[in-house]
């Protein structure tokens, strides 16, 4: 009878099981079945453009405005399941967007640190395996129904301003670095390479895609809000900040763009035909163009936010205007609308006369190309290139293990009194770690996911010490109170080594929020001061978060031997680079909402970036020290390099510069009149010495000047880095790669590129090289 009831109970347990597995294993549902296959889209013999055409002439002008969302509508008559294009994989699969949970047989994905801290690994190869594993985890969920395939990242805008809030979300304030971090992270996550490792196809040409990204925000965006400006009202003058979406566009083959929520030199990013044009028709852009939430309704508001006191007849014609103009240059630039604002007003703008069918088609066949790149059209997803992608291909140990790799490549040793780091993990001490942020697992910033395994400071650092105690000292990172502060004394002073976290988190930045200060936020000054003097020995300072920080006071206190930028981490160790320059509080004076890069001491302007900043910093861009001492020497690279008299227009031109009163002729050339640019690059060959005594990771940065006398040149320029793993009084060779015309040339005032003549000096350490540029 026992028996028999417990069988009875199996049985009844297991079809509960059948009844509520759909729900955690849901494949999405796809066009080309029965009775739909026969259509041409379905054919995937037919070219894509092909299919393309044939679906968009069986559409009803309903359907096609009906696809015009994030969320695009079911097309049931022809067997077309609904669309969302809108998922989020900025570090990894994110939680932000309609697109993705984790309420399936997927309950997390690998949580990479924040782009800030990859970017500060300048290592070209890691922001491509990381692009590579979001974009199988990406599709791993997708085909278990808990995903799309269009992930909106990279984020690559320009870093330009320390208080902006999204700034982590970056690569940093390189254009170059920027450029770079984009084509491997989109070719990365798209899978161009990656194809052929799924498919053990290495002669694969297959232009299909594993997930589409999108680079955002074209263009010149980093302000949430400074007084009177928000990112939505706020006009960027400005003549350049495009080399990282072109890299995207053009190198990366990124299939989608967004544009950005501020205007441009006076007109809306996002209905710019001149932005916008330049990155179709001459980048060769053949993506899915996304305007972002609530751009649209601001666009109608910049317009007639002066017109107000019309009478009710003028403001109605003034209207119909605004939105001839609106839709004319949207459907000019972008396909679809990150809400319902095309969803609502295309079909009458069509009747007005202000939009044609031929507008939508067009916009139409970049979206369905792209779903066609995906592999939506070519029937059961099982059975295609990923079908065999699922729930085993997220959080897997690899990918896990490279999310700790790329933490640990990607903190920066801003300061390391006396080798005071690495601590002998052999040697079993006390251990005090104070500060809000040390017990949180919450460490992953802006649009993070749900971590496969999530661990804080504390739990990481007391696997290495005989004994650990925490105290918080604040109770928050606002640090508002100092009531913690006897507590964490009292445990700093009992302890051998003492560490203290302090810095940010996303309540005092991130999308929406910009910084007003880059002091530690409320009381953590004092905090750190205080416990570093109650100390038995020297502390260790751990700063989080990814905007600049004005230490200043820590630098200098003896009290505080070593500083460790973590940013927003998965582990914590040191091996980078800033990516960003990090100023004095007094850089809070400096107007968000002045783009200009250039200093101007006419008006006290010092400039922005490492490029052009001429102030005072806390540590500059690539400051970043090392467990052991380098040396450099460069191996080869030309003294001299040649071109043509004659250019592509025909002329040598000459820069009149006028330095204390002197004027001095210095020859250049535009870039874009030079016949064989290519040809000019050389590679520098560089030995690196370990000369102490740790082995260790080491990042090599090469860098530009500009001959003195030239006006408008930038204080320096990164020409490459090259990572490498280094033997104790060994030394290794390295090269990295000079494209005179990038490298050496700059944009001037009205944003062409001039390369000039004369001595350009590299520099790797403190060791230069001179190369001159001549004209025969």
């Amino acid at each position: 009878m026992f028996l028999q009831q417990r069988s009875t109970i199996i049985i009844f347990l297991f079809s509960l099981l059948l009844i509520h597995l759909p729900k955690f294993f849901t494949t999405p549902d796809y066009p080309c079945k029965p009775p739909h296959s026969h259509y041409p889209f379905c054919n995937i013999s037919l070219p894509i453009s092909t299919r393309t055409t044939s679906l968009i002439s069986l559409l009803t002008l309903s359907d096609k405005i009906n696809q015009l969302s994030n969320t695009a509508s079911s097309i049931s008559h022809l067997g077309i399941p609904s669309y969302q294009w809108w998922s989020e994989a900025l570090h990894g699969i994110a939680t932000n967007g309609p697109g993705v949970n984790f309420n399936g047989s997927v309950k997390s994905a690998t949580n990479f640190p924040q782009v800030i801290v990859s970017a500060a690994a300048f290592n070209r190869s890691l922001w491509f395996l990381i692009g590579y594993a979001v974009g199988v985890e990406g599709r791993a969920m997708f085909n278990v129904g808990q995903a799309g395939l269009s992930f909106w990242a990279p984020n690559v805008n320009v870093f330009r301003d320390p208080r902006w809030g999204r700034g982590q979300e970056t690569p940093g304030e390189d254009p170059m670095v920027g450029s770079a971090y984009a084509v491997e992270f989109v070719r990365g996550i798209q899978g161009v390479d990656g194809i052929k490792k799924v498919l053990n196809d290495h002669d694969s040409d297959d232009d299909g895609l594993m997930v589409s990204a999108c680079c955002k925000h074209f263009t010149a965006y980093d302000l949430e809000k400074w007084g009177e400006f928000s990112r939505y009202n706020f006009n960027a003058v400005v003549n350049t900040y495009q080399p990282p979406f072109r890299g995207c566009v053009q190198q990366g083959k990124a299939s989608c763009l967004m544009c950005s929520y501020n205007e441009v030199n006076g007109v809306p990013a996002c209905a710019s035909k001149d932005l916008l044009g330049l990155v179709r028709n001459k980048w060769g852009f053949e993506g899915v163009g996304i305007l972002p939430q609530t751009v649209m309704l601001w666009l109608l508001f910049l317009s007639i936010k002066s017109m107000q006191n019309l009478p009710k007849m003028l403001l109605l014609m003034f209207l119909k205007q605004v939105f001839f103009y609106v839709f004319e240059n949207l459907w000019f630039c972008m396909d679809i609308n990150c809400g319902t604002f095309m969803l609502r007003h295309t079909e009458s703008a069509i009747e007005q006369g202000l939009v044609k069918e031929e507008d939508l088609d067009r916009a139409l066949f970049n979206l369905f190309s792209v779903q066609m790149r995906l592999g939506l059209f070519n029937g059961d997803p099982e059975k295609g290139k990923f079908g065999k992608l699922g729930p085993q291909d997220v959080c897997t140990p690899e990918h896990k293990k490279l999310a700790l790799e790329a933490a640990r490549q990607g903190i920066v040793l801003l300061k390391n009194d006396n080798k005071f780091l690495p601590l002998d993990k052999k040697d079993r001490v006390s251990l005090a770690i104070i500060g809000p942020m040390a017990t949180t697992s919450e460490l992953g910033g802006g649009y993070s996911g749900i971590p496969c395994s999530p661990r804080s400071l504390y739990d990481g650092l007391k696997e290495y010490v005989k004994t650990i105690s925490y105290a918080f000292g604040c109770s928050d990172v606002k640090c508002d109170s100092d009531d913690g502060f006897a507590v964490a004394i009292d445990i700093a002073k009992q302890a051998d080594f003492v560490v203290i976290v302090a810095g940010l988190d996303t309540t005092l930045e991130t999308e929406d929020l910009d910084r007003v200060s880059l002091l530690l936020p409320g009381k953590q000054m004092d905090l750190v001061s205080r416990v570093a003097a109650a100390s038995k020995r020297p502390v260790i300072l751990v700063l989080t978060g990814g905007g600049p920080l004005d230490v200043s006071f820590a630098e200098s206190n003896q009290l505080i031997t070593s500083i460790l930028w973590i940013g927003y981490p998965v582990d914590f160790d040191a091996a980078g680079r800033l990516p960003m320059t990090w100023y004095p509080e007094s850089f809070t004076n400096v107007p968000m909402n002045d783009m200009g890069m250039r200093a101007d001491p006419s008006r006290g302007y010092p400039g922005r970036t490492y490029r052009f900043y001429t102030g005072s910093r806390i540590y500059g861009f690539g400051h970043g020290l090392s467990y052991s001492d380098f040396s450099y020497r460069v191996l080869s690279a030309p003294s001299k390099l040649s071109l043509s008299k004659t250019t592509n227009g025909g002329l040598r031109r000459s820069l009149l510069n006028k330095v204390e009163k002197d004027v001095f002729e210095v020859d250049h050339v535009h870039v874009d009149e030079l016949q064989n640019c290519n040809s000019l690059s050389f590679s520098v060959h560089i030995s690196v010495m370990n000369v102490g005594d740790m082995d260790g990771s080491h990042v090599v940065m090469l860098f530009s000047k500009w001959p003195k006398n030239i006006q408008g040149s930038p204080e320096s320029q990164l020409v490459g880095p090259s990572r490498l793993h280094t033997v104790s009084n060994k030394s290794i060779e390295t090269s990295i790669l000079a494209d005179p015309c990038e490298h050496f040339s700059f944009a001037d005032e009205q944003g062409k590129r001039i390369l000039p003549l004369g001595n350009h000096i590299l520099n790797v350490g403190d060791v230069e090289h001179i190369v001159s540029i001549e004209i025969y």
